[in-house]
């Protein structure tokens, strides 16, 4: 005949396991795992070495966007302008950066070459302001 056992709980059960120190070790090693999983992957976490090259792009695009007003001051002291900014806007978009790079604006005092991104961001502000 069958017994009659009575049914026991998942609490029961639980709190009555007595797990092995392997056991126990290997749930910390998978613990870890899918913690660093997790954090990587959704967590927003970074290496160093990605902390440092995305540290450097906004670096650079904070230069860029301080600089490129300096370009536009340039451009308005240029005796020429008002004829240079109806070909700039014939140009087409993106040949604009290579024009206002031509024509000396994106050029910082004390340096020698102009800067193609300063150039860019500078031909984008001459579009947008009137």
């Amino acid at each position: 005949m069958a017994q009659n056992k009575p049914k026991v709980g998942f609490g029961r059960r639980l709190s009555e396991a007595r797990p092995t120190k392997t056991i126990l070790f290997w749930s910390c090693v998978a613990a870890a795992v899918v913690t660093m999983i997790v954090g990587f992957s959704v967590g927003g976490w970074v290496t160093g070495g990605t902390a440092r090259s995305m540290a450097q792009v906004m670096t650079e695009d904070a230069l860029v966007r301080r600089l490129a007003p300096i370009c536009v001051v340039q451009f308005k002291q240029d005796p020429g302008k008002d004829q240079k900014v109806k070909e700039l806007k014939e140009v087409s978009a993106y040949e604009r950066g290579d024009y206002v790079k031509k024509q000396g604006w994106a050029r910082m005092p004390g340096e020698g070459e102009p800067d193609s991104k300063v150039a860019d961001e500078c031909a984008k502000l001459l579009m947008t302001s009137p």
